[in-house]
């Protein structure tokens, strides 16, 4: 039972519900494959229908029939709505929800590399943020925080009512974050305040916070102004995703609302550079799907230990 604990603790049902973004590969893949091993019944999403039926049939072809696909573009919201009504339809709840599907905000250009013999696995394990044939526009980082944010932020408008109506025990939120979203990152200690302070955090007050560092991404004025210069929109998407985990929370108290680091996991995401196989990588976010009732909400994990939203752990990696 992969993350999920022991037998005695076990909620879950054959009729429980379980969504996953972004999964038709990767650590949304292997998310799928754990929860459907415990038998969840999974919907597996991704924006690329013939991707995501490809991996569904991967999986009914190794005998797990409780997992089916459902095309979704968490940038959309007409999209969100569709499959929202259509989970509605078909199940009439929602037990788990996992918003795995995410960016990095980065550009590629592999002919550039190849001429260079550049390798792109070191833009992550070096500070050379100038390596030529990779690349971070405006318009990049503004669909990295579209996505990893807000699409988010639109998968849980969309399915709270039926998250509401889950099974007992369930009623889960688990959105993959990263240790990019630790705010130890970002340089600036007022840019560090406006997420920490849980008194005054507010939805309204982290979309400031994000127009802000578009604004300041657009003018050229991130490291002046304190933000992370390093595949900034990724982490400033990610710490947004941890505080607005933590409001979650605060607001929906008959929820489990948690956020979790998966580990620095081998992904087309990090050039598979990653130091965990995916396998491993899906144990904390299957973990807090299946927690026990009466677990921890409003938490940061690092794979499956509660970590710090504030301060980083002393290991390298995302």
């Amino acid at each position: 039972m992969d993350g999920s604990g022991s037998l005695n603790n076990r909620w879950w049902k054959e009729e429980t519900v379980g969504v996953v973004t972004g999964a038709n590969k990767g650590i949304g893949y292997a998310i799928v494959h754990q929860l459907a091993e415990n038998g969840i019944c999974v919907i597996l999403t991704a924006r690329d229908e013939e991707r995501g039926k490809a991996a569904v049939k991967t999986l009914n072809d190794q005998g797990f029939h409780n997992v089916v696909f459902h095309q979704l573009d968490v940038q959309d919201e007409s999209s969100i709505q569709a499959f929202a009504n259509w989970v509605k339809e078909k199940y009439g709840k929602l037990d788990i929800l996992i918003n795995n599907a995410a960016v990095l905000g980065l550009a590629i250009d592999y002919d550039i590399l190849k001429a260079n013999n550049s390798d792109p696995a070191k833009f992550f394990t070096s500070l050379d943020i100038t390596m030529e044939g990779i690349s971070d526009t405006y318009e990049m980082a503004k669909e990295c925080i579209e996505i990893n944010y807000y699409g988010t932020k639109r998968m849980v408008e969309a399915f709270l009512p039926l998250l509401k109506l889950a099974s007992e025990g369930g009623g889960r939120i688990v959105n993959v974050s990263s240790r990019a979203g630790v705010l130890e990152y970002i340089p600036s200690e007022t840019l560090r305040q406006q997420l920490s302070n849980l008194n005054g955090l507010t939805e309204e007050r982290i979309d400031v916070f994000l127009h802000n560092f578009l604004k300041d991404f657009q003018q050229g004025l991130l490291k002046s102004n304190g933000w992370p210069i390093r595949y900034p929109a990724y982490y400033i998407s990610k710490a947004a995703l941890n505080a607005y985990t933590r409001l979650l929370a605060l607001q929906h108290s008959d929820l489990y609302v948690n956020c979790v680091h998966p580990g620095f996991v081998k992904t087309d995401m990090n050039f598979k550079i990653g130091r965990l196989p995916i396998d491993e990588g899906a144990k904390g976010p299957v973990m807090l799907a299946l927690h026990p009732l009466g677990s921890p909400s409003g938490q940061y994990y690092d794979q499956t230990e509660i970590g710090s939203f504030d301060i980083l752990p002393k290991v390298e990696g995302l």
